[in-house]
């Protein structure tokens, strides 16, 4: 079994996306780097240049590297292809909670075109029921970014945060900021809670 799914990056046996991450280094736990962004950079060059890279493992391998950048990084515990309670419908790429925001989202998307709305609705789906969560994009593609950066200044995209570019400087500093919260598990949350609860017991003791 690999290590990535004796961390439950993955899960069952492995996948063409894993095999190949696999095959970029022998241990991403050993990979040398100064900077996050140096960590994607440097993983995701090594994918690029694999013969048996293409567009529908694009997006599994560049979620993989956010996922073992984080887990280099003491950002822990993170829930991957996650559900929210009352969020119906949405699956969240990379998800943690902290004490101090709620859940904060990870969009992951190598290229955007038009999947930043989606990401926007999930994120406006998210924060309905979590008012203080944090959602951000993250991707590779940065005249994409920039477009939608400004989708986010103008209000045309409000669910979001930010749109950050995985490879950049503004990522490190992202990794920076994420550090300062106390991650946790979330709580069980109990649909309903109340003092004064009217039960058939308490209807038989009294009428007994």
């Amino acid at each position: 079994m690999g290590k990535l799914n004796e961390l439950s990056i993955t899960i069952g046996k492995q996948n063409k996306a894993e095999l190949i991450f696999d095959s970029l280094f022998p241990n991403f736990l050993e990979v040398n780097y100064g900077k996050p962004s140096e960590y994607i950079q440097k993983y995701w060059n090594a994918y690029t240049n694999h013969p048996e890279g293409n567009n529908n493992l694009n997006g599994k391998i560049f979620e993989y590297i956010l996922a073992t950048l984080c887990v280099r990084e003491g950002i822990l515990p993170i829930y991957m292809s996650a559900k929210v309670a009352f969020v119906p419908n949405v699956i969240y790429d990379l998800m943690f909670y902290t004490s101090e925001r709620g859940p904060i989202c990870w969009s992951v998307k190598t290229s955007l075109r038009e999947r930043y709305k989606q990401a926007d609705l999930e994120s406006i789906a998210l924060k309905y029921v979590h008012r203080k969560a944090l959602a951000y994009l993250i991707t590779l593609e940065e005249n994409e970014a920039r477009s939608v950066k400004a989708k986010i200044k103008s209000g045309d995209v409000i669910g979001l945060d930010n749109v950050i570019i995985a490879t950049s400087d503004e990522f490190n500093k992202l990794i920076s900021e994420l550090k300062e919260f106390e991650f946790s598990e979330p709580p069980t949350v109990k649909v309903i809670e109340s003092n004064q609860i009217i039960t058939k017991e308490k209807l038989k003791a009294i009428t007994q």
